[in-house]
């Protein structure tokens, strides 16, 4: 179950995932750009083939949906616990927001996505079932890839990158 906003970002209902997608439903993200403790370099990493959405694709924030009941930054958080094994207890720092009307698979896909950074120089545990691989790059390594409009990277992000990256 996660909860269903309306188009303006207030929490209206919760629903079941499936059927968030399935119907277009507006929801919300919270995601986190990890950046090393310099700030030099933002792990990247390929989702898994067996995602629900944006299967396989690049992304550079380790995040998920908001649940019933919780905000973003709870939400952030715990996927970035999940994901990536980081307990971040403080230090997540707002960078940005959108809300995003597009499409996913010939279906409407809205979200509202919030997006944070936390510096970072410990290790990294993946997730199995999210996180098929990850690496270290530097703004301009991400932003050369970011170029080829074919490079498969999650689209909500990719609203989001002038806001996350030199």
């Amino acid at each position: 179950m996660i909860a269903v906003y309306d188009g303006a970002g207030r929490v209206v209902g919760i629903e079941d995932r499936a059927t968030v997608y399935r119907d277009g439903l507006w929801h919300a993200s919270a995601g986190v750009l990890v950046r090393s403790g310099d700030g030099q370099r933002i792990y990247v990493h390929r989702r898994t083939d067996t995602k629900m959405v944006f299967a396989g694709m690049h992304d550079c924030l380790a995040g998920g949906v908001v649940g019933p009941g919780e905000d973003p930054v709870r939400t952030a958080v715990r996927e970035l616990d999940e994901e990536l094994g980081i307990l971040a207890t403080d230090g997540l720092v707002p960078l940005a927001k959108i809300s995003w009307d597009g499409l996913w698979a010939g279906r409407p896909m809205r979200c509202h996505l919030f997006a944070y950074e936390f510096r970072w120089d410990g290790p990294i545990r993946h997730q199995p079932e999210e996180i098929a691989d990850g690496w270290w790059w530097t703004d301009a390594e991400l932003r050369a890839h970011l170029d080829d409009p074919e490079w498969p990277f999650v689209p909500d992000t990719r609203l989001l990158i002038d806001d996350l990256i030199d």
